[in-house]
This record gives structure tokens, C-alpha cells and sequence, in this order.
């Protein structure tokens, strides 16, 4: 439709107007609504991350990924601040006391950030039966804790890599937390699984998680020692020398993950006791534990049924997932496989420990 301009003229104007042919109109441009903010995923080489990139692992490779910076907002909700957010959650009441207690407000509310919020039955599976528990717990460990659960840069769903291990560095120095995506609905966080996901905050994103994270405080040797039931696995990491150690006590970007045979699977496997590793030959040690290794960060709830993995050795070991457990099987196992019976202990150096029945076998 045309409209006439026709303001400030008299009558007879307009009449020439239209009696000279031209006229004038005015039409009005829609300028388009800009789409909802997403994620990119840009190839990298996963060796370096700084806050606000991830990198995605596979077996042995890794790849970059900057997080998204948008998150739709439901019509009608009023976006507020990270910590006034969580204090409007039913669900989230200890984490509130634990964010007031360990003084990290401040820190919480900042913009470009996401925050992976435990439930309040996640923190009393922790320990923390009620806020008076959370007020008797000192702050430094709280801070160490809530400071793993923080991420300087905005992470939505989208975002995030489908079918690989993505690896970001939180506000806690030198530790990352790992985040395996099947789909928007099923996403793992650590051993955590995001319940209720991209709740938008003033610049940032709340994620839900029905898990408290755990950030490492001890190493691989040391936790085995720690464990009396892994004492032959330890001394094998001993005696294997610089080959394994090298790999265990190495700080890489994508972490590592191992098997860790119990006494007694060792028992089975010909090691009769501790004096039995000791003086087995080195170079062989090196090699069998070395097939108990991946190069990257794989929690047990990532593994996929049938899948195939490749070792730090070479060799490869298939895993087999049914009703939620795990089980392996090394080329040289035959048809006897080897079951995890504990899983997703965290050592430092971004290392993943299942403790195993059996050892696995390479030829």
C-alpha cells in the first residue's frame, strides 16, 4: 500500500503532483530479528585451553571448541543474577549456603560464565546432610569445590560437541572437568548428568547437575597406595619405570585414563605377590600396563557398548556396556572379560581411574 505524503502542502500542491505523474511514497524496511545465540565448534589441536574453550577428545586426537554465547529466553522471565538465581531454586538451597559460606558471591555472579549446580540431594549424597553442615565445613574446601563447578566462559547446550569427550578448564587452577554429549537431554558432566540445563543468568548460563564434582587432590601412585586393594598396582607403575611414570605424572590438556587391576586380579594374571612384580622383566611390565591406559579423560558412563578402544600400548580392548555396568576384554583375554567395579576415581593430572577384576591381556 501506498502511503501519500501530503504534511505541509496545500491541496492544489498535491494536485500538481499527481497531475505532473510522479509521486512520492515511503515504505518501511523490517530489519530481520537476530537468531537465537549458538554455539561454534572450531578444529583445533586441543593442546592449549584457556577459559572459554574446550577441547574435544576422541581416541588419541583433540579438537578445539569455543563455547556459545546465547540462550533463549522463555517470554515473560526475568533474567537475574547467577547466586540470586540459585536462591530462587527450590532445589538448590545448599548450594546457596555453600556459595554464601565459602564468600564467592562475587565470583558466581560474574557475566560470561557458566555455573554446573549441584541439587541439593547431590550435596547431601556428598555428605552434607543440611545447611548446618554446609556452615561447619571449612570455607577453603568449599571454595576449592565451588570453584570446580565454575567455568569462566558461557557454555550452552548447544554448544557442545555431540559423541566426544570435551575438556574445559574451570575456575579451580590446573583442574578441567570432561563433558559427553549424546544429545541436549542426555549430557554427562564428569559422573554428574545435567538435570536441568541452560538456565539463563544476567550474561551467563546455569546448568543443574545431580552430582557434586570432585576435583583431584592426589595422584595416581598415591591413591593406589591409599588403596589396599591396588598395593600390586602400585609397585608394577614402580618397576615399569620411566615409560609408564612418565605417562601418569604428565600434565597434558586431554588427561588419561586407566585400568587399575586389584590384587587379586594380578594374583590371577601370575603375580603371586609383591616380591613377583618386582622382579618381573620391565620392559614387559611397561607394555601390560601401558594397554591399561587411554591418552584422554573417559568416565564410565561414556563408554559405548561395542565400541573398540585403543590403548596407549597400541593394541586396542572392546567394551561392552549392559544395565549400566562395564566390562573389558583385551585381545588376549579370550572370552573372559574383565568388569569395573569401581569407577570415575579422579587423580590429579586429569586422571581417570577404574578399578578392575581382571588384567587385561594383549595377545
Amino acid at each position: 500500500m501506498f502511503q501519500f505524503i501530503r504534511a505541509g502542502f496545500r491541496q492544489s500542491s498535491l494536485l500538481l503532483l499527481f497531475a505532473a505523474g510522479p509521486f512520492f511514497f515511503s515504505c518501511t524496511k523490517e530489519t530481520p530479528a537476530p537468531a537465537p545465540g549458538t554455539g561454534t565448534t572450531n578444529p583445533g589441536s586441543g593442546t592449549v585451553t584457556t577459559p572459554g574453550t574446550g577441547t574435544a577428545t576422541t581416541p588419541g586426537t583433540g579438537t578445539a571448541t569455543t563455547p556459545g554465547t546465547g540462550t533463549a529466553t522463555t517470554p515473560g522471565t526475568t533474567v537475574v543474577a547467577s547466586v540470586t538465581y540459585i536462591a530462587q531454586k527450590d532445589n538448590l538451597n545448599l548450594l546457596e549456603a555453600a556459595i554464601l559460606r565459602a564468600g564467592l558471591t562475587s565470583e558466581f555472579n560474574k557475566e560470561n560464565a557458566t555455573i554446573f549446580a549441584p541439587s541439593d540431594e547431590a550435596f547431601k549424597a556428598a555428605g552434607y546432610a543440611n545447611e548446618a553442615a554446609i556452615q561447619a565445613a571449612p570455607a577453603a574446601d568449599l571454595q576449592r569445590i565451588l570453584r570446580y563447578h565454575l567455568v569462566n566462559s558461557r557454555i550452552d547446550q548447544s554448544s557442545i560437541p555431540t559423541g566426544v569427550n570435551t575438556v574445559y578448564q574451570t575456575a579451580l587452577a590446573d583442574n578441567t572437568i570432561s563433558v559427553y554429549k549424546v544429545s541436549n537431554s542426555d549430557i554427562s558432566v564428569n559422573q554428574a548428568k545435567i538435570i536441568q540445563g541452560d538456565n539463563p543468568t544476567v550474561g551467563s548460563v546455569v546448568h543443574i547437575i545431580n552430582q557434586v564434582l570432585t576435583p583431584a587432590t592426589v595422584n595416581v601412585v598415591t591413591l593406589a597406595k591409599n588403596n589396599a586393594n591396588l598395593s600390586f598396582l602400585a609397585a608394577a607403575i614402580d618397576r615399569a619405570g620411566a615409560s609408564v611414570q612418565d605417562v601418569l605424572n604428565k600434565n597434558t590438556q586431554n588427561g588419561y585414563t586407566i585400568f587399575a587391576p586389584t590384587n587379586d586380579a594380578f594374583k590371577a594374571a601370575g603375580y603371586a605377590d609383591e616380591a613377583a612384580i618386582k622382579a618381573a622383566d620391565q620392559q614387559k611390565l611397561a607394555s601390560l600396563l601401558l594397554y591399561h591406559v587411554l591418552n584422554y579423560r573417559a568416565y564410565a558412563q561414556t563408554f559405548q557398548n561395542g565400541a573398540d578402544i585403543v590403548t596407549a600400548q597400541g593394541g586396542s580392548v572392546r567394551v561392552n556396556v549392559s544395565n549400566g555396568k562395564v566390562t573389558l576384554t583385551g585381545k588376549g583375554n579370550g572370552s573372559n572379560a574383565a568388569t569395573v567395579t569401581q569407577a570415575d576415581q579422579v587423580a590429579s593430572n586429569g586422571i581417570i581411574v577404574h578399578v578392575i577384576d581382571r588384567v587385561l591381556l594383549s595377545q
